[in-house]
């Protein structure tokens, strides 16, 4: 059974940093691309970040490039994303997932999801 497993999550001021970690259980994660997700309240769930099987190809969001980093610890089963600059329209519920398909900005190619974890960011 697959399981995705996100911490890190929690509340931060404006320009604060944080660090969210997905670790993943049941599958072969270093033949994987991983990505992070988000969804605010009332909006569609949206892509933040991804990284391929490798880590040698990574993909961000214009919304977060400079700030956000993805990085993926293939002996650990472990992806994270640090995030820093954060700001209020970066408070959602952050999502990873796994895909066959590399460095993968869609949603569609996901082949797995984690339950999330919520980011709050005051102003």
């Amino acid at each position: 059974q697959v399981q995705l497993v996100e911490s890190g999550g929690g509340l931060v001021q404006a320009g604060g940093s944080l660090r969210l970690s997905c670790a993943a259980s049941g599958l072969a994660f270093s033949s994987y691309g991983m990505g992070w997700f988000r969804q605010a309240p009332g909006k569609e769930r949206e892509f933040v970040a991804a990284i391929s099987w490798s880590g040698g190809s990574k993909n961000y969001a214009d919304s977060v490039k400079g700030r956000f980093t993805i990085s993926r610890d293939n002996a650990k089963n472990t992806v994270y994303l640090l995030m820093n600059s954060l700001n209020p329209e970066d408070t959602a519920v952050y999502y990873c997932a796994a895909t066959s398909t590399g460095s993968d900005a869609r949603r569609m190619v996901y082949d797995y999801w984690g339950q999330g974890t919520q980011v709050t960011v005051s102003s």
